[in-house]
């Protein structure tokens, strides 16, 4: 009897002392997951590399005399525009991140395992956004910030100066970074929703990028008139990039309002479709 009962009250001990799964718990499991896979450190890396080398290829190409013939304001725009340049690649090692963050586990068979300590299931999608949107706008502001610094003396001895504590400057590089942490919200939601690495790449270069050539080169008006709305031509113009469209309708802060409803409609679409299928 002593002997059945001993186990018993160690199990609720361990329990009580335990306390259970908590969402603190869950994301420090995710922040663990994804910064021991290599693919992070990798893809971080490629986006930081990416955006520091081509802000450096563009400003040593910009003319000298063409730069200094713009006025302060346009000056202060091409080196945000170099700056931010890398942007517009690193929005795909982005995309192809936050899909792997979610259909790797389907293709290893890890999810079972983490659907069955976390039954309730929305908690560890959650977990992983959070981790995810955090980490892809550190690093993109750090691209932006490093790319800054790189491009900021050489256009200096062109003649162009801007400090980084202009709003006119620093704003911007925190929108390129917001996008890009938007990017990967949008991708996991795609990955939730395909759970498949091959198809829900696809789906997210299609959506970002293939989507918005599409509707520039048709010459429908329609497309034209719909073009700023789509995820990138939005993203990129909240920071001064004008990706396929020319001069956007909408105003910065409705540019970044339409990146976060294209980001929040792919995740809830997957957190529905993760709470409703089996594993």
């Amino acid at each position: 009897m002593t002997t059945t009962l001993t186990p018993s009250v160690s199990f609720t001990s361990a329990q009580a002392g335990n306390g259970g799964v908590t969402f603190a718990r869950v994301l420090n499991s995710e922040w663990i997951k994804l910064t021991t896979l290599r693919s992070t450190v990798w893809s971080y890396a490629t986006v930081v590399l990416i955006s520091v080398g081509l802000a450096f290829l563009m400003s040593i190409s910009l003319n000298a005399e063409y730069l200094q013939d713009m006025p302060a304001e346009a000056q202060t725009s091409m080196l945000v525009q170099a700056a931010t340049f890398g942007t517009f690649f690193g929005q795909l090692v982005i995309a192809v991140l936050g899909v792997l963050v979610i259909s790797g586990e389907y293709m290893t068979g890890m999810i079972k395992s983490t659907l069955t300590a976390v039954p309730r299931r929305l908690p560890a999608l959650f977990a992983k956004a959070v981790v995810l949107f955090v980490s892809s706008f550190v690093v993109g502001l750090v691209s932006a910030v490093g790319s800054y610094a790189i491009a900021a003396p050489i256009l200096a001895s062109k003649g162009v100066e801007a400090n980084i504590t202009s709003p006119d400057v620093y704003l911007p590089l925190v929108a390129s970074a917001l996008y890009l942490a938007c990017v990967s919200l949008f991708a996991l939601g795609l990955g939730a929703i395909v759970r498949s690495s091959a198809g829900g790449i696809a789906a997210a270069v299609g959506l970002i990028l293939i989507l918005p050539l599409t509707f520039a080169i048709a010459g429908l008006q329609w497309m034209a008139d719909a073009a700023p709305y789509l995820m990138m031509n939005a993203g990129m113009s909240s920071f001064g990039q004008s990706a396929f469209t020319g001069e956007s309708p909408l105003e910065t802060w409705q540019q970044i309002a339409v990146v976060l409803v294209w980001a929040l409609v792919a995740f809830v679409a997957g957190a529905v479709l993760l709470k409703r299928r089996d594993a």
